[in-house]
């Protein structure tokens, strides 16, 4: 019996502790104990419109750069333990921060940046990798740091190349790779206003 729960506490040792940090954070037991025994939450707050105009003008002028950039839009998962791993900002979004935040000599360009009702709420974050023995070969962290954190929430993460300016839209982990403005811009608005 002892051995085995040694041996499940090594096996699930990422997971153990990825709990315990969540569980660990400040305010979470006080913000969130009358969740505890509910079945249902309803969410009832109004949208939050992200500013996709700000957004897809970033990543495009971060594109033309050829500046490397990883950034996640929040939904509905949580993502606090992710937030936590980073800078807080807590800044509106505009396309100048986000280039501002991702610019070569800047202390916040590595990592990801997250975003959630419409501001930039932390940079700099550390996200999960995939995993998938089969994931293609000419993507970088980047990308597969995007596929790991939509393969575990039902966050959007968008990816600059920083070796071919190559913007990419990753969802459910999948990537759509080598888009314009123009199909970046429709790929958010499909994803974020049909999720109910």
């Amino acid at each position: 019996m002892n051995v085995g729960v040694i041996a499940i506490m090594i096996v699930f040792q990422q997971e153990i502790r990825k709990f315990l940090l969540y569980i660990g954070t400040s305010g979470f037991l006080r913000k969130n104990w009358r969740y505890l025994f509910k079945n249902n939450i309803n969410n009832s707050s109004t949208q939050v419109v992200l500013d996709i105009d700000a957004l897809s003008q970033a990543c495009i002028n971060m594109s033309e750069e050829k500046t490397g950039a990883l950034i996640v839009i929040g939904r509905k998962s949580d993502l606090k333990f992710f937030i936590s791993t980073g800078e807080i900002i807590d800044s509106s979004l505009s396309n100048r921060m986000l280039e501002n935040i991702f610019f070569k000599n800047s202390p916040l360009h590595d990592g990801a940046v997250i975003i959630q009702d419409n501001r930039i709420v932390a940079a700099r974050c550390v996200l999960p990798v995939s995993e998938d023995v089969n994931f293609p070969a000419h993507y970088g962290m980047r990308h597969r740091a995007a596929v790991g954190i939509t393969e575990n929430t039902d966050a959007i993460a968008i990816t600059v190349s920083e070796q071919t300016g190559a913007i990419s839209l990753t969802i459910d982990g999948e990537i759509n790779a080598d888009l314009n403005r123009e199909k970046l811009i429709y790929l958010l608005e499909k994803n974020l206003y049909s999720l109910t």
